[in-house]
C-alpha cells in the first residue's frame, strides 16, 4: 500500500488539473478501490504532517496547501487578480443555474446585449459550447466547465448555493457568493 500512496502523491503533484480516481487507476495499473484506498491513506498521511492537503475539486482530487500557508504563498507570488465584471459574473450565473443555454436565452433572462461577455467568457474557459439547441438555426448552447468548478472551490454543480428565482438580485446574490473573496 506504500508504494501505491507514494505513487498516488507523485502523480497528484505533477498533474496540472484535479485527477480523477479511473484515470489514476489507468496510470498505474490497478483497480479504483486501490486508488481509493490509497488516497485515505494519503488524505491522512497529509493531514498529519506538512503543508500539503488533498482537495476533491471538479470531480477529481489534486494537492493543494493548506489554508494557513495562504498567506506567506500569496506574498511570495504576487499573484495578479483576474476579477470579472459585474456583467460577466451575471452572464456566469445564468449560465451556471440555466445551462444548457443559448445567447438569446440568455439576453432575454439579461434584458441586454450579452455577446460580448460570452465570448470573453469562453476565451477565459469558465464557460463553452455544450451542444446545438435542435431547433431551426440550430443555436449554439453553453454550459459551465471543469475551469469553472475548479477555479470557484466547486466540487459539482450541485454543490452552487440555491437562488429565489422571483428576487431581482438573484445573479447579484449568486456572484457575492461564488465570486467574491
Amino acid at each position: 500500500m506504500s508504494q501505491i500512496v507514494d505513487t498516488l502523491e507523485a502523480l497528484l503533484f505533477v498533474a496540472d488539473q484535479p485527477a480523477t480516481i479511473k484515470s489514476l487507476a489507468g496510470a498505474m495499473q490497478v483497480t479504483e478501490g486501490q486508488v481509493e484506498q490509497g488516497l485515505e491513506v494519503l488524505e491522512a498521511r497529509l493531514e498529519e504532517r506538512g503543508s500539503l492537503r488533498l482537495t476533491k475539486l471538479a470531480g477529481g482530487y489534486q494537492l493543494a496547501t493548506k489554508p494557513e500557508f495562504a498567506a506567506v504563498i500569496a506574498a511570495f507570488l504576487k499573484p495578479q487578480r483576474h476579477r470579472l465584471s459585474k456583467s460577466l459574473m451575471e452572464v456566469l450565473a445564468i449560465v451556471a443555474y440555466q445551462q444548457p443555454i443559448t445567447l438569446s436565452e440568455l439576453e432575454q433572462v439579461r434584458g441586454v446585449q450579452s455577446d460580448y461577455s460570452v465570448r470573453s467568457l469562453v476565451e477565459r474557459k469558465l464557460i463553452a459550447e455544450v451542444g446545438r439547441k435542435p431547433v431551426p438555426g440550430r443555436p449554439v448552447l453553453y454550459g459551465t466547465t471543469q475551469e469553472f468548478l475548479h477555479q470557484f472551490k466547486i466540487n459539482d454543480l450541485k454543490d452552487l448555493p440555491e437562488i429565489d428565482p422571483e428576487r431581482d438580485d438573484a445573479a447579484d446574490i449568486v456572484a457575492k457568493t461564488l465570486f467574491d473573496d
